[in-house]
Order: structure tokens, then sequence, then C-alpha cells
């Protein structure tokens, strides 16, 4: 990254970062969604069960990425500071921390799965088809996780193309092991929902080979030296990677692990309606990755401008990141009224539940431009490094009002499965809000030493 002085050279930067970005998380969530898509045209049963395995997954997957991704703006201000030889300490320490997590996922899955399964009270092939799936992935954490941290690394350098690089490259990886693996092609057996787990594990594995080559072997990511000083554990380095994340991880928990609740209240309705519900989600979430990446793209942006003492220009990046994010929820949200029907044939070729997935998806567009904005709004607070208060609006929009209020109206109203996603759209909406008041906070509390210092000069 340079230093920029107009706006057009901030969007031009901007959108430098944030492209490759993009594609690489349409990319990554594209394993997710193959998965599910795939998993669909094999059997309702098998879309469930995939689809109810996601959903557990993924919050806690997002969640601990996110603690991990802390590495992001570590990185970036330490490199906007010209503190260049603390990198390498930083990238080990969190590489040995997402071990230590990997672990702890593992053990914790062990203990717990399959209690959560028998009390969602699933029809036995689904909750067969989602346990194991969810084992078939949990061949993978160890790669994902490490590869989160070399991806955080690689991206506060401001090279994202090389991840959106990576990540293509994995790709048809795991197409072609959902292909092979799910329908049973090239004389493999037909594993259905289960394939696509052991698939999506043997492409983590791929992305995280990918990414130590080009960390060991191309520049600029040479300089630093990554892989040739192991240094010992630092506990003090995981405490501030973690005093970053762990709020950051936990908001993040906190969206992501609402729609896993909404899943297991809506246990009670037929496999048809959790299919249909999870597939509108699963589209949703592809969508979400659109604004996700400026989030990110956000987070590296200020992190650096931050780390460099410029405020006014972390300022001007984070509303030009937000209005993109709006300008695209707006798109998005198009999309959705527009190719209605079409993209429920993505998901399956059953009337009742392609019915059910286009009636879903209508209340997905309000969801749009509700990330649209929030999740903007969190990624520049990341890189001001301000996310105590993230996580605590977080728990107050997603917990506190928005869980409520749907389990209200789908148990007390003839809105039934539909009354959690207007409790699901409340809560991202207010968590919007106030993420913008606290945003306006921050950035008036970095610009008073600036305007202070600017009025002392000419006198």
């Amino acid at each position: 990254m340079k230093q920029t002085l107009t706006l057009k050279e901030k969007t031009k930067q901007f959108l430098y970062i944030l492209v490759p970005i993009l594609i690489t998380q349409f990319a990554l969530f594209s394993m997710n969604f193959f998965d599910t898509t795939m998993s669909g045209h094999v059997s309702s049963n098998d879309l469930a069960g995939v689809a109810i395995g996601s959903s557990l997954w993924v919050p806690i997957f997002t969640g601990l990425s996110g603690i991990l991704m802390a590495i992001t703006p570590i990185v970036a201000q330490h490199i906007g500071a010209g503190n260049k030889k603390v990198v390498p300490f930083t990238v080990v320490q969190g590489i040995y921390l997402s071990i230590v997590l990997a672990i702890v996922v593992i053990i914790l899955g062990v203990l717990f799965l399959d209690p959560i399964l028998t009390f969602m009270n699933l029809d036995l092939p689904v909750q067969i088809i989602a346990k194991n799936y969810l084992l078939a992935l949990a061949f993978g954490i160890f790669p994902l996780f490490c590869y989160t941290i070399l991806r955080s690394f690689i991206d506060a350098l401001g090279h994202t193309r090389v991840t959106m690089i990576i990540t293509l490259l994995s790709l048809p990886i795991n197409i072609f092991f959902n292909y092979i693996l799910i329908f049973g092609k090239l004389g493999f057996p037909q594993l259905g929902g289960v394939g696509a787990g052991i698939a999506s594990s043997i492409t983590y594995w791929c992305i995280f080979g990918l990414s130590v080559f080009f960390i060991h072997r191309i520049t600029p990511f040479t300089e630093y030296n990554i892989f040739r000083n192991w240094f010992k554990v630092s506990l003090q380095a995981w405490r501030e990677i973690l005093k970053i994340g762990v709020p950051s991880g936990l908001a993040v928990f906190c969206e992501t692990s609402i729609f896993a609740a909404v899943t297991l209240l809506m246990s009670k309705y037929s496999t048809i309606t959790i299919a249909a519900h999870q597939a509108a989600i699963n589209f949703a979430s592809f969508l979400y990755m659109l604004p996700l990446s400026i989030s990110m793209a956000l987070t590296i942006t200020i992190g650096f401008e931050v780390g460099a003492k410029r405020y006014k220009d972390a300022k001007s990046y984070s509303y030009l990141g937000i209005s993109l994010g709006a300008l695209l929820g707006i798109v998005c949200s198009a999309i959705l009224l527009v190719f209605n029907k079409h993209i429920g044939m993505l998901y399956t070729n059953e009337p009742a539940v392609l019915e059910l997935i286009s009636q879903f998806l209508i209340f997905a567009i309000f969801f749009q431009m509700s990330d649209a904005i929030g999740a903007p709004l969190q990624g520049a607070l990341r890189g001001y490094k301000d996310v105590n208060v993230t996580f605590l609006l977080a728990v107050l929009s997603f917990w506190v009002i928005g869980l409520p209020l749907g389990y209200t109206l789908a148990t007390l109203t003839e809105l039934n499965a539909f009354g959690y996603w207007i409790g699901l759209i409340m809560g991202l909406a207010t968590g919007a809000i106030f993420l913008f008041i606290r945003l306006r906070v921050i950035q008036k509390r970095y610009m008073k030493p600036v305007s202070h210092l600017e009025m002392k000069i000419p006198s």
C-alpha cells in the first residue's frame, strides 16, 4: 500500500485491494455453495443434511476466523508505522494460536455434536448426513485455520491478488471432488452430502499448501522470512491477537450463530421447510460476500492509515467503503427480486421446496440492505482496532432484539417460519444503525488531536 492524496487515488487503491478480496471470498464461499446446491440434486435429505451441517459449522468457522484475522490490522499498522521486523514474529504466533483453536474445535465437536443434532429432532437420514458431513470437514480444520493466518498476512501487505489466485486455483479442485464423490463418478461410490464434506477438506489442504509456497518463494513475502525462524510461544503476543480478535470474532459469531439458532428453533418444521430455509440462507450468505469483502478491504486501508497517523485519510476510506456497500446492496436486492425463481432452481427441482425458497428470498432482499451497510461499518471499526463495543452492539442487536422478536412472531402469529426472518432483518438493521453511531464517535476521537495540533502550528 501507499499514501493517497485525492479521492480518485483512494478509490483506485481501494478497488485494487477490494476486487481480489471479493473474488477470493466468492470463491471460498463457493465451496459451501456448491456443497449445498450439488447435494440438493441428490435428494432433499442431502440438501437439508448439508445445509444444517453448514449452519452449525459456518458460525464456528467465521467466529474463529474473526479472531485469527486480527493479524490483518496488527500487521497493517506495523507496516504503516514502518515496523516490518515485528511482522514475522506476529505471523508465527498467529499460526501457533490457530493450531490451538483447531484442537479446541475438534474436542468440542466430539463432545457436543451428537447432543446438538439429537436435540434438533431431525429425520434420521438428515441427522446422519449432517453428522458425517461435519466429521468429513473436521479433517480440514487445521489447514483452514493456518491458511487464515497466512492469508491475513498476505492481505495486510496489500497483495490481495495473491490470495485471489490461490483460491481460484483451488476452486476447480473442490468442484471436481464434489462431482465425483457426491454423485459417485469415475468409479467412486455415491456419497451424497458426505462427499461434499470430504471434497472441502481436500480443498482446504490445497489452499494451505499453495499459500505456504507463495510466501516461501514469491517476492515481497520472502523478504519477511516467515518460515525461517520458528519463535518460542509468546503468550503476550497471543494476548495482543486475542485482545483484538476475540471481540471481533465474537461480533461475527453473534451475527452468524443467530442463523444456526434459528435453524435449531425451526427444526420443529418439516424437512421441506428446513431445506427451503437453508437454501435461501445459503444464497443470501453468498451475496453477503460483497459487503464482507468491502469490510475486509476497509480494515486493511484504514489500519494502514491509522498506523501512519493519517486520520483524515482513514475517515475518507471509511465513507468510500460504506457508499460502495450501499450501492452494491441495491444491486443485490434487484437480483433477488428479478431472478427469484431461477435462484431457487439452483438448489432443487422439487416443486414444494422451490416454492418456499422463492418466498424466503423475498425476505432476503431486506437482508441485503442491512448487511450492505453493517458489514463495512464493522470492517472500518476493526481498522481503528475498536472491537469491544462492536461486540456488545452485536449481542444487543441480534440476541436481545432480533432473535426474541423472531421467536415471538414465529410462535404467536401466523407468520410461522417467516417470523424468524423478520426478526433477523430487524436485528441486522438495528445493528447497522448502532455501528454507524459508534464509527462517528471513534472518528471524532481520532480527529481531535489532529485538529488541536493544526490550531497550534500557525501561532
